[in-house]
């Protein structure tokens, strides 16, 4: 039904249900998530987790709900998640373009992988009604304190609130890129890649030496939008035809997990290497996607 409406209405419509969903589940999770702060019992907590990541996965199975129902006859090509399982630790990078790719990584990782967490600015828990909602799921915040011994201090403390991670299965995004691409941005950067910006380690770097033992493996995630990179009210007027994704398991080498980024500057070359490896091949793999997309529309 939501298909057939003009293009507004169904925008204008799809937006309501997804901030009245965001709004509601986020007040669900109010209870368990005052428990979880006042009960200090171990086999509670864990009930109460189970809850929250429950609300939040429901949340994700509406918004991928109205995603196909907004625009039933997308094409998603995505390969790379049938071997993956729910109950694992996943540290996942992918190439950034729009606020879409959010709901995208969300709609192809449901029932594949944990939730979906990241790593946050510690500012960001004030944030109304999301804020608790990711305080509730336990979301990594970080302190950016200001000189070197603040920084160190910062990292031993991310480390402590990801010892929890060891008992809960994970996954934990990271955009390498650390912002959206835009032809401005690409040129400002004078980046050496077609399709991507210069990729920052820093947020990566914390992962890999906050968890870096507990991942499993790292999910590289290449997002292609064959007919252009989408606005957020794309999505929700149900003007993407067609998504391309593709995961690719890569084993994360022993010399980048659990080092110091900010004081050893051997360690962040090292990842540094890892992450432009990639960047290269994700560089090519864009490239072939969008030929094939061109050549298939002749």
């Amino acid at each position: 039904m939501l298909a057939r409406l003009p293009a507004a209405l169904r925008g204008g419509l799809t937006g309501l249900i997804l901030g009245l969903s965001t709004f509601i589940l986020t007040l669900c999770m109010v209870p368990p998530a005052l428990i979880k702060l006042l009960v200090p019992i171990v086999a509670v907590r864990r009930g109460c987790d189970r809850a929250l990541t429950s609300l939040a996965s429901a949340w994700v199975g509406l918004n991928n709900a109205w995603i196909v129902a907004v625009r039933p006859d997308a094409r998603w090509d995505v390969t790379g998640v049938d071997s993956l399982h729910p109950r694992g630790w996943y540290l996942v990078s992918s190439n950034h373009q729009s606020w879409v790719d959010i709901l995208v990584l969300q709609r192809i990782f449901h029932g594949h992988i944990p939730f979906l967490k990241f790593f946050l600015k510690s500012e960001l828990i004030w944030v109304p009604v999301i804020g608790l909602a990711w305080w509730a799921l336990d979301f990594p915040f970080m302190k950016r304190g200001k000189g070197r011994g603040a920084r160190h201090s910062d990292l031993k403390t991310t480390r402590e609130a990801c010892e929890k991670f060891k008992r809960i299965p994970t996954s934990v995004i990271n955009f390498v890129e650390g912002t959206r691409f835009t032809t401005a941005k690409h040129v400002a950067q004078s980046s050496p890649y077609h399709h991507l910006l210069k990729p920052k380690i820093g947020g990566l770097g914390i992962a890999l030496a906050t968890m870096g033992e507990q991942f499993e493996a790292l999910l590289d995630v290449t997002i292609v939008y064959p007919h252009g990179t989408p606005r957020f009210w794309d999505l929700l007027r149900g003007r993407i035809d067609a998504v391309t994704v593709r995961v690719q398991q890569r084993p994360i080498p022993p010399d980048v997990l659990g080092g110091d980024p900010l004081g050893d500057k051997a360690y962040r070359q090292r990842i540094g290497a890892w992450v432009e490896q990639q960047w290269l091949e994700k560089d090519l793999l864009i490239d072939a996607l969008l030929r094939d997309a061109a050549g298939a529309q002749r």
